[in-house]
């Protein structure tokens, strides 16, 4: 008989169980894996294809580390695939390796690439979504509300092709490194995390500031909320607690005024962005059902 864990105890049962199930535990190879999708050592993806007559949506994964660590998924649970859509997750250029823009270009160039792919991994290039968490949510709204990059004219191949996606589903992410307007909307909690400072190369959260004319640019470019238009796709925003403001020590970088920025900017021109605070805001439909929404033909 299956034991639920003591640190699981105040867990729903039903939820325990599911946490238990065969189906929950089974973990799922991509069918292609490591496929290189630009010229540097860490711009690989993997693509778990699902089995279908038709071409399916996509969903592509970008993982978080505040741009500075993480890694892509090398498996993923069986009940990811039972939704009708396949999968991919990436790996991108840190900024250890490179600074930004170089993570959300990388993003961008895998959505490009990922085009070059339709036919033969069946998967349909109108829909394409992408998800993450933290920096994985902040290019994940990068990606959803930039102009196209696709380059018509280029030798690349993969430049020639569409950087645009249909939705974004993003947990806990970043909609503006300008640490002025963090400082006064979320407080100086946020803009210490080197993900505001040490992404753009500078050398503290005090440094960035005092040179803000040297990277006013740079910053602005990175952040989601600089490029909302009213052309742009739905987006569907989490955060897990609405912490007080000013946030002087503590998680700062996850805070929910980084969707409440966004949120308040997607309505003065007109699209869609369902915000989910949890204990506060709540949106009309969960993720998944946002997911079924943006992928339906």
């Amino acid at each position: 008989m299956l034991t639920i864990k003591k640190h699981m105890k105040y867990v729903p049962l039903f939820l325990a169980l599911a946490f238990a199930t065969p189906l929950f535990a089974q973990k799922v190879d991509p069918t292609y894996k490591h496929v290189a999708y630009g010229s540097h050592k860490d711009m690989k993806l993997n693509f778990w294809k699902i089995e279908s007559k038709q071409p399916t949506p996509l969903l592509v994964h970008i993982h978080g580390g505040g741009w500075l660590g993480g890694k892509k998924h090398e498996t993923i649970g069986a009940n990811q695939l039972k939704h009708g859509y396949s999968y991919a997750s990436i790996d991108y250029r840190l900024a250890g390796t490179e600074l930004l823009p170089a993570a959300v270009h990388d993003a961008a160039r895998a959505i490009q690439f990922l085009r070059t792919k339709t036919k033969e991994w069946n998967f349909d290039p109108k829909r394409i979504a992408v998800t993450g968490g933290s920096a994985g949510a902040a290019s994940s709204m990068w990606l959803a509300y930039h102009d196209d990059m696709a380059d018509p004219k280029s030798k690349d191949p993969v430049l020639r092709q569409s950087s645009r996606v249909c939705g974004a589903v993003a947990i806990g992410g970043q909609t503006t490194l300008d640490p002025f307007l963090l400082e006064k909307k979320i407080g100086l909690a946020c803009i210490k995390h080197p993900m505001i400072w040490k992404t753009v190369g500078a050398s503290s959260h005090v440094q960035l500031m005092k040179d803000w004319d040297k990277y006013k640019s740079l910053s602005l470019e990175c952040s989601p909320l600089t490029h909302v238009t009213k052309d742009d796709p739905p987006v569907w925003i989490r955060y897990g607690k609405p912490a007080p403001v000013p946030v002087i020590k503590g998680d700062g970088i996850h805070h929910a005024g980084f969707g409440r920025l966004l949120k308040e900017k997607c309505e003065k021109v007109g699209i869609q962005c369902h915000l989910s605070v949890t204990g506060h805001e709540q949106p009309k439909m969960n993720s998944a059902d946002f997911l079924k929404q943006i992928f339906a033909k």
